[in-house]
């Protein structure tokens, strides 16, 4: 006989579907990008959040200017774009295709979580550590 216990929903947070993560991800990123859209990341005085290392130390994150990049990138300026940090440029196809295939599994019934090799993390870091150090160094 079954135990009572281990047939009874567990009693902790709810079970959501598999695809509610991604497309509250999906919300948020249109929401912050419909306030983006009129609020110049260039211009002083606007209301977005500033780089807390940059605050502190005054050099440059590996994401530092990636608010003015998204900016950009809405308004046809990829020269601009690219100007503003060439790394995050590069890497939004892959983080866009992991967030596509997340979704895609999420709407399967699936949860779905990448798999990234230790090599890969390692290469991943090493990328970003030299990219803050060439970006505070040029």
């Amino acid at each position: 006989m079954a135990d009572a216990a281990s047939s009874a929903p567990s009693r902790g947070r709810p079970r959501w579907h598999p695809a509610a993560a991604p497309v509250v991800v999906l919300a948020a990123g249109a929401a912050g990008a419909a306030y983006l859209w009129g609020t110049d990341p260039h211009e002083p005085e606007h209301l977005l959040p500033r780089c807390p290392l940059r605050a502190v130390t005054g050099l440059l994150c590996p994401a530092c200017g990636g608010t003015r990049m998204v900016y950009d990138l809405m308004h046809g300026q990829f020269a601009a774009a690219w100007l503003d940090n060439r790394a995050l440029l590069l890497a939004a196809p892959f983080a866009l295709a992991l967030w596509g295939r997340w979704t895609l599994e999420g709407l399967r019934g699936r949860s779905w979580a990448p798999r990234i090799a230790p090599r890969v993390q390692a290469a991943i870091l090493a990328v970003a550590v030299a990219w803050t150090v060439v970006r505070n160094i040029v």
